[in-house]
This record gives C-alpha cells, sequence and structure tokens, in this order.
C-alpha cells in the first residue's frame, strides 16, 4: 500500500510537496504537458480550468482561468482566479521547472502576489509515479501570505483530482 496523501514541509522560503500517483511516471507526466489534459484535472475540486494560451516549451506561457463552477462553495461560486506559468526548464519525463504566478485576465502580474519558482520532480518507482514539488518564494513573508490562502488545501484538493483522472485514463 501507498500513501495517497499529500506530504508538505516548508524549508526556509521553499515549500515542498510530494505525493505518489499510481501510474507510470510518462502518463503522469504526459497530462501536465498537454492542456486538454490540464484542463481536465487543473484546479481544485469543485472548480473548471479554461487554458487561454499554452505553449509547452523553455521560455513558452501557460496563461488559465480556474472558476468555481461549484454552488455548495458559497463566495467562492463564479469566482475567476486567474494564473500564468512561464517555462524555464523541461525535462521529458523527469522535470518541469516554471514561474508560477497570479495575473489578471490579460497576463498582468497582480499587485501584492508573490511570484513562485516551481521545480516539479517526477519520479518513478516499482510503476507509481512520485512528484515531489519545491516551490521558492522570495521571502517567507511571501510563502507565508500564499500559506494563509490555503495553497496546501488547493494542493490536495487538485491532486485527488489528478489522481480520480488517471484512473480514468
Amino acid at each position: 500500500m501507498f500513501d495517497k496523501n499529500l506530504v508538505t514541509k516548508v524549508e526556509g522560503r521553499e515549500l515542498v510537496m510530494e505525493r505518489i500517483f499510481d501510474a507510470p511516471r510518462d502518463l503522469v507526466f504526459k497530462v501536465f504537458s498537454e492542456p486538454d489534459h490540464l484542463a481536465k484535472w487543473w484546479g481544485p475540486k469543485g472548480w473548471q480550468t479554461e487554458n487561454r494560451k499554452f505553449e509547452f516549451k523553455p521560455n513558452g506561457v501557460w496563461h488559465y482561468c480556474m472558476r468555481c463552477i461549484d454552488k455548495n462553495q458559497g463566495d467562492f461560486y463564479g469566482q475567476e482566479s486567474w494564473g500564468k506559468a512561464v517555462y524555464h526548464e523541461i525535462i521529458e519525463p523527469e522535470k518541469i521547472v516554471h514561474t508560477d504566478m497570479f495575473v489578471d485576465e490579460d497576463g498582468n502580474a497582480v499587485d501584492g502576489m508573490p511570484e513562485i519558482l516551481v521545480t516539479m520532480m517526477f519520479i518513478e518507482h516499482e510503476g507509481k509515479t512520485n512528484i515531489i514539488t519545491r516551490s521558492r518564494f522570495a521571502s517567507v513573508e511571501a510563502l507565508q501570505q500564499v500559506m494563509d490562502m490555503g495553497v496546501v488545501q488547493g494542493f490536495a484538493s487538485q491532486f485527488e483530482r489528478l489522481d480520480d483522472y488517471l484512473g480514468e485514463l
């Protein structure tokens, strides 16, 4: 039996999150690298993702919007959250490095919100894939800001969706 829970720890200004998926590494990497796959699982439960732009290559941009479509989420229902990733390094199927930021509909960074350098490692072990995500913030305060917004709970929910989606493939 393997642990499907998200394991997290803070190391200075880095948030490290780790989770194992019962799927081969090539497939897990693929659902991060193709827009049609991402649109089906990215974001917390009850949210739907629309890809505005997707260029999976160094210096490429992924601009997307997550919308809450779950009426049971109260004040969140109908809200939009725009994000943008700028890819720096892609080593298929092992590693993705990108800068992640909160943006508006036009892709402009939102004032007062941190930019995050994200390194994702995809490690295969006995047919399963361990994803280790290291998110580096400019400061401990910026990390705390995102922690206070519920980033760990959001990632846990998103990875549950990913797990369900991988089970369908």
